[in-house]
């Protein structure tokens, strides 16, 4: 087995561990994601029908309408959020909602690195100061 390990920058502090859940897409939390469930419900999204409650999610960046933010905030409320946010570029619908949530929030992922990390592969994220550090065993 082979360790990626990849530094990032901080947007939200924290550790986090979980399954990776990988996205070359980006996603939208308002109407994209059920905040009563988690799972993701944006028709031919790529990650349609899957769940993000406890996963390390990995996308480019967010899209879609600001309340986006509190629709993440809610799936933390109802113990269905990521356990962390991986971006190549986050924007501020995620970066908001990651900070109401207290959900470690990494961005500066390289792109071309979206598709060498599975869905599946075990993560870990250590977002502390201004540095992050994101492990995938692969």
């Amino acid at each position: 087995m082979s360790v990626l390990r990849v530094e990032c920058r901080t947007l939200v502090e924290g550790e986090a561990e979980g399954e990776a859940l990988v996205s070359t897409e980006p996603i939208s939390f308002y109407g994209g994601v059920d905040p009563e469930t988690g799972v993701v419900v944006e028709r031919g999204h790529p990650l349609e029908g899957e769940c993000v409650a406890g996963r390390v999610l990995f996308f480019p960046h967010g899209k879609g309408s600001t309340v986006g933010s509190y629709v993440i905030y809610r799936l933390w409320k109802r113990g269905l959020a990521p356990a962390a946010v991986v971006n190549v570029r986050s924007e501020p619908i995620i970066i908001v909602g990651c900070v109401l949530a207290s959900i470690p929030l990494v961005d500066m992922f390289p792109q071309r690195l979206l598709a060498t990390v599975r869905s599946g592969s075990s993560v870990r994220v250590i977002a502390r100061g201004r540095k992050a550090l994101v492990v995938v065993e692969l």
